[in-house]
């Protein structure tokens, strides 16, 4: 009988643990089709789960096409494919029909390395688990100076990717990292060299991240007249200081910057007041507008407000989903 281990003290839950040492003791042919699982109570005295849950475990299996239950006789591994004479496909299978040869040629060259099934799995496993445990912790690292630039990438992660997202100081990586048995840190370009120095001896991953080129909005500023005001409005500090530098070779003294995080009330209503375009990112656009609606009575024409689509480039956030198994 297969020794299923379950690891309490591990962040993915207990029933997807047994889920996942079930499916694939089935895909390694360990448990072949026709095999009869072991009862729930079996199986309860084996990993210490509570048999309700391996019902559940069970169920799911069955929904997905993996087992079939047998009024009266138990639990048994259904024929997949041409073993059962037609394709029987799960809904994992028809959302992505390349999986399954994906899985047997990874298999099959591990085994023509010499690994055993066993090793196969375990090394499967491990990989899943460790994968599983560093998406369950997301860090964003940026430089404690501006930490408002790792603000906005976390404002556009939890709204790209529906999960919880934390902002660390760099200064603080070290001690956050040294709490936590697993993460993934994702950072700026900008930073990555720094970023992974001091992730190297952790169990983590470090994904750098893209910015999105801003084109678009540089075209526009080549075609401002001269003496317009320009305004910059960003979580980032870093990014009105850039933003100086870059429109400042482009267009020299002819067009005045005014730069602002959208919390500095006093700078933001002066912009406001005196800009004829306003700059800002997705997360700072609405205290723009609220400024804005606040000055009406002071400004004869409102400034035009340009949104900038996002901070991360759109590869990066895809990137991102796949490794961390969101799409």
């Amino acid at each position: 009988m297969i020794q299923f281990r379950i690891q309490p003290d591990s962040e993915i839950p207990a029933s997807t643990q047994l889920f996942n040492q079930i499916r694939f003791a089935i895909a390694s042919r360990q448990y072949p089709p026709g095999y009869k699982l072991p009862s729930t109570r079996a199986l309860a005295m084996q990993t210490g789960l509570h048999r309700n849950t391996i019902s559940k475990v069970y169920r799911q299996l069955e929904e997905d096409g993996f087992v079939e239950s047998l009024a009266g006789s138990g639990i048994y591994v259904r024929a997949q494919g041409h073993e059962g004479g037609s394709k029987l496909q799960s809904p994992i299978l028809k959302q992505h029909p390349e999986a399954e040869k994906v899985v047997q040629q990874a298999l099959d060259e591990l085994l023509s390395q010499g690994c055993t099934l066993s090793q196969a799995r375990e090394l499967f496993l491990a990989e899943i688990d460790w994968r599983l445990r560093c998406s369950a912790r997301v860090l964003v690292a940026a430089p404690s100076v501006d930490i408002g630039v790792g603000e906005l990438m976390v404002y556009e992660l939890e709204e790209a990717l529906k999960i919880p997202v934390q902002v660390v100081a760099m200064e603080d990586l070290a001690a956050v990292l040294d709490k936590t048995s697993s993460a993934t840190v994702v950072t700026s370009r900008y930073f990555i060299s720094d970023v992974e120095a001091i992730a190297a001896p952790k169990a983590v991953r470090v994904i750098p991240l893209d910015i999105y080129d801003y084109s678009k909005e540089i075209n526009l500023l080549k075609t401002l007249p001269k003496e317009n005001c320009v305004g910059i409005v960003s979580l980032s500090s870093g990014i009105g200081r850039q933003a100086e530098v870059i429109l400042h070779g482009l267009r020299g003294d002819e067009l005045l910057i005014m730069t602002s995080q959208p919390k500095d009330a006093y700078k933001l209503q002066a912009i406001v007041k005196r800009a004829e375009v306003i700059i800002t990112d997705q997360a700072s656009y609405p205290a723009v507008q609220a400024a804005v609606q606040a000055a009406m009575e002071d400004i004869i024409r409102p400034p035009k407000l340009i949104r900038v689509e996002n901070y991360i480039g759109t590869k990066s956030i895809n990137l991102l989903k796949r490794e961390l198994g969101l799409g």
